[in-house]
């Protein structure tokens, strides 16, 4: 039986802190796809966004609340009124709420950002904690920057805001600065000298500036902290957060250091990490800890023998044990719905009707040009469809395009475009094919784009790979992704600098209606 009093809360912000990495923006229906995926991982809680930020958070935060069951959602605040109000609004519809207030507390925040002294931080936090209350019994605080923060204080800012009500208190290593030994002491201090600090459950988030956020988590846990705040795959602000399946796998490979556990399905793990992966862009590198592609290949003639022989020789755990079963279900083009259906339920996606007619006939589409479908090709077109789901009311359309390139050839593209239900048609020379489109694309739209990134990697093995493309395409201040799969990879470049288009051009409009 285990013991209550070593159990490591997981609370999820990949919804939140993940998706402020450059890049990582998500729509509605992607976060309740992500969400949906983090409660069949069997994370307690779940950081669904900054409401207050924008109408577009305010709303996904909403729709996941009303998506998910049985774990915390949590909306993140500052301490004023305006911002708690909406987080509290946007949570109403979970069974389980969170209202997330943080507030800057060390002293080059204090002076620099806030220029607020020690005793106005402390009446700022109490009275965020109690409005916060007003409307939710279970409220986090964390004092931003607390590693930074000096000990005395950090300690003062705890007791108050626990005395205040809150029932978690979150230690952040904001800028990543922390050093493990360091910030196990921080967490050893707040234990002793805090008088109510059994009050509370002590968290932490750590950054991965230098690299440290997983081993920072995990001293923090040695030291008594029992929730912590993580992210699939790692992804975040700069150099992102502790890795929610590093963190994990260690506690239950070292469960002899750690005498700890968490209520996670590690074999969720490998699944969750293909599809925050496929939704944001961020591709997995291949030597990551855990759901890397490399994870638990083995090359050299001995640890090739070793692992025949025995696997643990060279393995600590098995892939099993993450969900990185090498067996795979073939699809091909002869699959009737019920089939496909069922290997999306494996997959653990659930789409709405409409969804699942698109990705079907999308399946059969890419089924007449691969002799084999695999898991992570039908997981890229539901990424897709997904995606296309927040251009349903397009400004920009693809309808053909042509291509000449080769030796001696100086590139040339011919592009028709429907624009507002007119067709368009221009062509233009380029550096290569690709570059020759998106100029025919440039003077379609009248629009100066730049090319800010440029991204391609197949999606399976084999000569008929799917490409998966990802842009990111800047424009008078403003930057979209746009993302597109195609076995033929001027398509899929095609496609996606078209969507980034229309990200742009759907933005333009929205903020010209008073």
């Amino acid at each position: 039986m285990e013991d209550k009093a070593n159990k490591v809360i997981i609370f999820d912000t990949t919804l939140r802190d993940g998706e402020q990495a450059p890049g990582c923006s998500m729509t509605i229906d992607e976060k309740i796809h992500v969400a949906r995926r983090l409660q069949r991982l069997g994370v307690d809680a779940i950081e669904a966004g900054f409401p207050a930020a924008s109408q577009g958070d305010f709303d996904s935060v909403k729709e996941v609340a009303s998506s998910v069951d049985n774990l915390i959602v949590a909306g993140l605040a500052r301490c004023v009124p305006e911002d708690i109000e909406k987080a509290a609004e946007a949570i109403q519809p979970a069974p389980k709420g969170r209202i997330h207030v943080f507030l800057a507390t060390s002293e080059i925040h204090r002076r620099h950002k806030l220029k607020k002294a020690r005793d106005e931080i402390i009446k700022m936090a109490v009275k965020g904690v109690k409005e916060a209350g007003k409307f939710c019994p279970d409220v986090e605080f964390s004092p931003e920057d607390a590693s930074r923060t000096e000990p005395d204080f950090l300690s003062e800012v705890v007791e108050a805001v626990i005395d205040a009500g809150a029932k978690t208190v979150n230690i952040p290593d904001t800028v990543g600065y922390a050093i493990p030994w360091q910030f196990g002491e921080i967490i050893g201090m707040l234990m002793e000298n805090v008088k109510n600090i059994n009050e509370a459950v002590i968290s932490v988030h750590c950054h991965n500036d230098l690299g440290l956020a997983v081993a920072n988590s995990l001293e923090a846990i040695r030291n008594g902290a029992r929730q912590v705040e993580c992210t699939i795959n790692g992804i975040g602000e700069r150099a992102g957060n502790c890795a929610l399946e590093e963190l994990v796998m260690t506690l239950r490979t070292r469960r002899d250091v750690f005498n700890a556990y968490t209520s996670i399905n590690t074999r969720q793990i490998v699944h969750a990490s293909k599809i925050v992966s496929n939704v944001t862009g961020m591709m997995v590198q291949r030597n990551k800890a855990i759901v890397g592609e490399n994870a638990f290949a083995h090359e050299a003639g001995i640890h090739q023998d070793g692992v025949i022989k025995e696997r643990s020789t060279y393995e600590i755990m098995s892939p099993e044990d993450v969900g990185a079963e090498k067996s795979r279900l073939v699809l091909g083009k002869h699959s009737g719905r019920h089939a496909f259906h069922d290997r999306l339920k494996e997959l653990g996606i659930e789409l709405s009707e409409n969804q699942f007619e698109h990705v079907f006939e999308d399946f059969k589409s890419l089924a007449d040009k691969k002799k084999q479908i695999f898991d992570e090709d039908i997981e890229a077109i539901v990424r897709e469809v997904l995606e296309a789901g927040e251009t349903a009311h397009v400004v920009v359309e693809l309808l053909n395009f042509h291509i000449s390139s080769g030796t001696g050839t100086v590139p040339t593209a011919t592009v028709e475009l429907n624009i507002k239900g007119e067709k368009n048609t221009d062509a233009a020379t380029g550096d290569g094919p690709i570059d020759a489109v998106y100029r025919a694309i440039d003077r379609i739209t009248e629009m100066e784009c730049t090319l800010a990134d440029y991204t391609i990697r197949a999606v399976t093995g084999g000569k008929d790979a799917m490409g998966e493309v990802t842009v990111q395409v800047e424009t008078k201040g403003r930057s979209e992704r746009g993302r597109a799969t195609s076995t033929d990879i001027v398509e899929a470049s095609t496609r996606a600098y078209i969507m980034a288009v229309n990200r742009i051009l759907r933005k333009e409009q929205n903020n010209s209606v008073p």
